[in-house]
């Protein structure tokens, strides 16, 4: 099935997750301020069909929950998510099947890959209208300003494609972009992404670098491609394996470069080594203005090819909660299989959404000898890329709920002795967005043990913990309707009943 984000927005609507906006409303500032209220109280995705300055609409906050993240995925739960973390575990590690039924398992998962291989639409979508040199003109494009103090106006869903001038592999990638000119934009990434490197590569050589921006796809493409799992596959195959069949590529009309097939718009340039504009400063995920960068990469556009009618799809970072939040929450459960197979003493690990979704972990595990939680913290630090950046990480015992705050903060409280159970590692790389550390890209980890502890981490017994009489609970189990109690519902408890304020 072809990736499409029209049909995304259509299942949205029937499941009445959509709301459209036919009042005009400004893309700078106030897009950002309509979605922003959505997205503190988790509502629907939002549709701007009357954006002043464009004949185009705007589509924002597809992403704004959890739920609405699963669907993109083709799930219905997180729980299906971790299925598909299993699958990318056998791919990163496979081990030879020792069982029938472990050989029919990684025989399914090679089934898949061999499904998800792209495929080439002759005819694509993304080319019913063609636009070429001077009539380039990025200003048609409906981007938003988010924040007042932000340098201008912004790309922020954009897949960003590049390839490698010597081998040819091409990265997919999701970076942001800043519009300079009727014909270019400013890029901003990390020196180690796929980007930069293929920058590099050409500026060795002496040669541009080709680069193509698709714009308005189906978000699975987009989780796929923010999918920073240390596997050999490419991005588009990624994102046959999360969508159960190949995605559907098309070749760019001027560069060298495949995109979706069903994209809303695609922008092909070429970014020319040492040229360079200022980009920034944009408000980031830290809750804070990022700084500028004045010698952001420069992209010259020559072709803007579009759909008939395009929608706009973009997003923009923040405090959380924002759709960059949920995307990692379903990531997370992604991950957990695969930091299983790293770190085989971990039951589960959780990276709660106000620790801006990376900045603190906590990591349950299964406790049978001294010293196990500091030893699974310190290898989690390493286990992932991605966790490479985490402040914070909170090891409790596997009958924790790691992600009910209030059974966390009771196991620190109840278990941790400051002087034995922390433990910190000084001025360690870290994220140059990141203003709490004293040096810029320099900062501190801290390990909390909230384990149980046993011999020798304590020389005393431990309490033993309180139980309710296995006999007397069976025996309220079968009156609770005697004592007339029946009409009680006693599951989700509303926190707020317990000195919280949520919303």
């Amino acid at each position: 099935m072809a990736r499409d984000l029209r049909k995304f927005i259509q299942r949205l609507e029937e499941r009445g997750q959509l709301k459209r906006i036919q009042a005009l409303v400004d893309p700078k500032l106030e897009i950002a301020e309509i979605s922003d209220r959505m997205l503190q109280q988790g509502g629907p995705g939002l549709l701007f069909e009357n954006v002043k300055g464009s004949d185009y609409p705007v589509a924002v906050n597809l992403l704004g929950t959890v739920e609405r993240t699963c669907w993109a995925m083709n799930m219905e739960s997180q729980s299906e998510l971790e299925d598909l973390g299993k699958k990318l575990a056998m791919l990163q590690q496979p081990k030879p099947p020792k069982k029938l039924n472990q050989f029919i398992d990684f025989g399914k998962v090679l089934f898949d890959v061999v499904k998800a291989k792209p495929q080439r639409d002759l005819l694509p979508p993304c080319h019913q209208v063609v636009l070429k040199d001077e009539q380039v003109d990025l200003n048609k494009i409906p981007m938003i300003q988010p924040y007042i103090g932000d340098g201008g106006k912004v790309v922020t869903f954009g897949l960003v494609i590049t390839k490698d001038c010597e081998t040819g592999t091409p990265n997919v990638g999701v970076y942001r972009l800043q519009l300079q000119s009727k014909n270019t934009m400013t890029v901003q990434w990390l020196s180690v992404r796929g980007g930069a490197r293929h920058l590099r590569k050409a500026a060795e050589q002496g040669k541009k670098l080709e680069i193509a921006i698709a714009i308005g796809i189906d978000p699975l493409i987009i989780m796929a491609a923010a999918t920073p799992i240390p596997v050999d596959l490419s991005e588009w195959l990624f994102a046959g394996l999360y969508g159960g069949s190949g995605v559907h590529l098309a070749k760019c009309k001027t560069v060298d470069l495949e995109v979706p097939a069903q994209s809303e718009f695609v922008l092909e340039g070429t970014i020319t080594p040492g040229e360079t504009g200022v980009d920034g400063p944009f408000g980031d995920h830290m809750g804070y203005y990022g700084g500028i960068n004045e010698a952001a990469p420069l992209i010259r556009f020559h072709c803007m090819t579009h759909r008939k009618d395009p929608i706009y799809l973009t997003t923009f970072s923040g405090r959380p909660p924002k759709e960059e939040a949920m995307m990692a929450i379903a990531l997370n459960r992604i991950y957990t299989p695969i930091l299983r197979q790293q770190v085989s003493e971990i039951v589960d690990f959780f990276l709660p959404m106000e620790a801006l979704s990376y900045k603190a972990a906590v990591i349950s595990i299964d406790k049978a000898y001294p010293g196990q939680a500091r030893r699974a913290a310190l290898a989690f630090w390493s286990a992932l890329p991605q966790f490479t950046y985490t402040k914070f990480v909170i090891v409790v015992d596997k009958d924790v709920n790691i992600r009910d705050p209030r059974q966390v903060v009771w196991a620190v409280s109840s278990k941790v002795d400051p002087v034995r159970d922390v433990f910190i590692l000084p001025e360690t790389p870290f994220d140059t967005l990141d203003f709490a550390s004293t040096k810029i890209g320099l900062g501190g980890r801290m390990g909390i043990d909230a384990t149980t502890k046993i011999p020798p981490e304590t020389d005393h017994p431990w309490g033993e913990p309180l139980k309710a009489d296995p006999d007397v609970a069976a025996m309220v189990d079968r009156r609770w309707a005697e004592y007339g109690l029946a009409d009680l519902n006693l599951g989700e408890v509303d926190p707020n009943l317990f000195g919280y304020e949520m919303p």
